[in-house]
């Protein structure tokens, strides 16, 4: 199991190298000049625009800015943004938790809420139970993030009253404050997941029932609740693990929507800022850290398998 780790760390440090040249790259292909949005719309002149160039250190060749970059990365250091002059790390910090609070507070309630769904639904297929959940799964498939936030919003915020409508209070000013105002982009963010994880589970469920294994149980008399959740639900984890683990990936560069909506100033938030003002060192700094922790989730949920199923091992 060490080695296997080991192995895939090293396969993680060359994926976030790749990933942090090509964005590198791709990065200046992006139409516009961040020069232009730092000095506005007037009084802009051939002589200013360089000068500001020349100050920010974007004259100078693009495979030299790329090198010093990573020399700033090994250093933990991700730069300075260049339309606020703020380092960059500082406010990674103070955001990634905030994305990453919203995206465990919603992957918590599609897992509290889908996986017994599901169960419910597999157990009484075809029949009036099934029905219902299938159908609230189809609603919350179908249903976009941004349809969802919404009518979140205008229900809730606007017309009822009851949950703050927009914006962010920190937990440590005001405990009760933040988890009102983290109630509608958690839940808008958790529906599609939810619905998501409710089929999964009950796809994988009616496979796992229909084994002999689970057969001879029943046969042999033991109790119901058993059967389905000692034998069947463990051995029917593993897919649901993986779209549970693909969810959380896919929310990390998924929250955009949410955030917006519900002015929630989190990381995706701040990588629409940075492409919105060509703000390369921000975009960069974002994606890397989007991308590093998407395969950090990958190698945990390939862990958690074997936990879940003792006949998974890794050499």
């Amino acid at each position: 199991m060490l080695a296997y780790i080991l192995r895939r760390l090293a396969q993680a440090v060359v994926l976030v190298f790749v990933v942090a040249t090509l964005v590198a790259a791709f990065i200046h292909l992006i139409p516009g000049d961040p020069v232009y949005v730092i000095l506005g719309e007037t009084n802009v002149t051939p002589e200013r625009v360089a000068a500001v160039r020349a100050e920010l250190g974007l004259d100078r060749p693009i495979p030299l800015q790329y090198a010093e970059w990573l020399a700033g990365l090994t250093r933990g250091d991700f730069g300075d943004s260049l339309t606020s002059g703020r380092p960059i790390g500082g406010d990674l910090l103070l955001r990634l938790p905030r994305t990453l609070e919203l995206i465990l507070v919603s992957t918590l309630l599609s897992v509290v809420i889908g996986v017994p769904l599901g169960v419910l639904a597999a157990s009484y297929r075809n029949r009036a139970p099934d029905l219902a959940v299938s159908t609230f799964a189809l609603i919350g498939v179908s249903a976009p993030v941004f349809v969802v936030g919404t009518l979140l919003l205008l229900l809730f915020g606007v017309l009822w009253g009851v949950l703050p409508a927009t914006g962010y209070v920190a937990f440590g000013d005001d405990p009760a404050r933040h988890l009102k105002h983290l109630i509608l982009p958690s839940v808008t963010l958790a529906t599609l997941e939810t619905a998501i994880v409710l089929r999964m589970t009950r796809s994988s469920m009616l496979e796992v029932l229909a084994e002999d294994y689970v057969r001879t149980a029943r046969a042999k008399g033991l109790d119901g609740r058993l059967v389905l959740y000692g034998h069947a639900l463990r051995n029917a984890l593993i897919p649901v693990l993986t779209i549970i683990g693909i969810q959380i990936g896919s929310a990390l560069g998924g929250t955009v929507l949410v955030e917006l909506i519900f002015n929630w100033p989190g990381l995706s938030s701040y990588l629409v800022t940075g492409i919105n003002q060509r703000d390369y060192p921000v975009v960069q700094a974002v994606v890397l850290v989007i991308a590093a922790l998407f395969i950090l989730l990958n190698l945990l949920t390939d862990l958690v398998y074997a936990v879940v199923d003792p006949r998974i091992r890794y050499g």
